[in-house]
């Protein structure tokens, strides 16, 4: 009897297939691009902007997103890739802010343990 994957894995197997393309598209534009595993697991694209500045893109599968950092104007719903890869392009081009680069990962089980008794 083969053994299902757990929800966590193919949510990452499916984070790494959204990358995975999206990396193939900036690359076809010329945007350096390499999908790497971040120190805390999670599967991210590292991407080279104009100035040579490296940012990670991830995902966030409950929201539909690629995100690069925790301000509004860096995030893109990956639900329309050409409009996502589009909008990563051009914030490549004009390069990434500066300053360190925010997160938008919410850790859900400290929040459940917070109202469990």
């Amino acid at each position: 009897m083969q053994t299902s994957k757990s929800i966590k894995e193919q949510q990452r197997a499916y984070a790494e297939r959204l990358l995975t393309a999206l990396g193939e598209q900036l690359t076809s534009r010329s945007v350096t691009t390499v999908l790497i595993v971040a120190p805390d697991g999670r599967p991210a694209l590292d991407v080279t902007d104009s100035r040579c500045r490296m940012r990670r893109v991830f995902v966030h599968l409950p929201f539909c997103w690629f995100y690069w950092g925790d301000q509004d104007d860096e995030r893109v719903s990956f639900l329309q890739m050409a409009g996502a890869v589009d909008r990563i392009e051009r914030a490549v081009r004009e390069g990434w802010r500066e300053g360190e680069q925010g997160d938008l990962s919410v850790d859900l089980n400290k929040i459940l343990d917070a109202y469990r008794g």
